[in-house]
């Protein structure tokens, strides 16, 4: 075969056609040049490519679908149209999720065992004559939907247009960890970000309350790092205020650098919400997410930086709230639990 254009553009389109036509052996030339070229590609065809990609993805078997989306995902990455990449690997993620959900139930079916570890190659004959093709490949390609997918929620179009899909998409995920026994951390915690989300954060010590709004935010380390700027380094409240350079890799700047906690987050009825956790945690009253911040019990420290490193996110103080409303939402909030070993 004598391909038109070198490199990875004249990969992807001759991959694209092969898909298209259905072209079993044309397309399997195309793919490993896929993979051969993609470091040396070019910004134009990294642009041009991802979205080329993620249009066939349905076309694509199942097997090399997911790496595939692994391409697209990285083409992203590089600066690749993350809105028009969405729905095609949205799509293909929703599938993976199907079929692995399908492996599960059939591993149980059939004698059930701890669950196999997807390695670099194919789900052996044994894994599949007891679960079937499809949903073997499903178990055997969710690391790599879970890697694509991870990229394309970066982006905060991305995570709107999914609108109410995400849910189902954290449904099948649960489902599958609770049948697995293995956690999709980032894929999950993606999956559950927030954006343009209001917060109502009650310090508990100085009695007062503030309206905030927050977006982006991986995880609750984040989270802690940046209401700590916005409240004790904006002179809102007493504590420890993070420094400039610990709250700009909270918001987009790259790496980490070591902070220390500033409160206990609480629960309204007093539990703790734990820094490993995401703002998806914080219990929601009268429509708004209700969060209470305590004084440390205890020193900790830890990198701060984001969850997902190439998500921006940030937390905004709208307003300190007159002392009434404080009240009002004081009155929703019990004292702080014990911890117990």
């Amino acid at each position: 075969m004598i391909f038109s254009k070198a490199g990875f553009g004249g990969a992807v389109a001759d991959f694209e056609a092969a898909a298209v036509a259905q072209d079993a052996k044309r397309s399997g030339k195309a793919f490993v040049r896929l993979q051969e070229t993609f470091g040396q590609a070019k910004e134009a065809d990294l642009l041009d490519g991802g979205p080329r990609l993620a249009a066939v993805l349905e076309q694509v078997p199942p097997g090399p679908r997911a790496v595939v989306a692994v391409l697209v995902g990285a083409c992203v990455e590089r600066g690749a149209d993350a809105e028009r990449c969405a729905p095609g690997v949205r799509a293909g993620l929703r599938v993976a999720l199907e079929a692995a959900a399908a492996f599960a139930g059939a591993w149980a079916a059939t004698g059930g065992g701890a669950f196999p570890v997807p390695d670099d190659g194919e789900p052996g004959e044994e894994i599949v004559e007891r679960t079937g093709f499809d949903a073997a490949v499903g178990w055997w390609t969710l690391p790599q939907w879970e890697m694509a997918a991870v990229a394309l929620l970066n982006h905060r179009a991305v995570r709107a247009g999914a609108g109410g899909e995400r849910d189902e998409l954290l449904r099948l995920l649960t489902a599958v960890e609770q049948a697995s026994g293995r956690q999709f951390r980032s894929l999950g915690h993606a999956l559950r970000v927030l954006d343009d989300e209001p917060l109502v954060a009650l310090h508990r010590t100085s009695g007062t309350g503030y309206a905030l709004r927050f977006f982006g935010i991986g995880d609750n380390f984040q989270l802690h790092t940046l209401l700590a700027d916005a409240l004790i380094g904006g002179g809102h409240v007493e504590g420890h205020a993070p420094s400039p350079h610990e709250v700009a890799v909270c918001r987009e700047t790259p790496g980490q650098v070591d902070t220390v906690g500033s409160f206990d987050l609480t629960a309204p009825d007093g539990g703790r919400l734990w820094n490993e956790g995401a703002p998806a945690d914080i219990p929601v009253v009268d429509g708004v997410r209700l969060l209470v911040l305590d004084e440390p019990s205890y020193r900790r420290s830890w990198p701060a930086g984001r969850f997902f490193p190439g998500m921006r996110g940030d937390v905004i103080l709208e307003r300190a709230l007159e002392p009434e409303e404080t009240e009002r939402w004081f009155a929703h909030v019990s004292p702080a639990k014990e911890l117990t070993g």
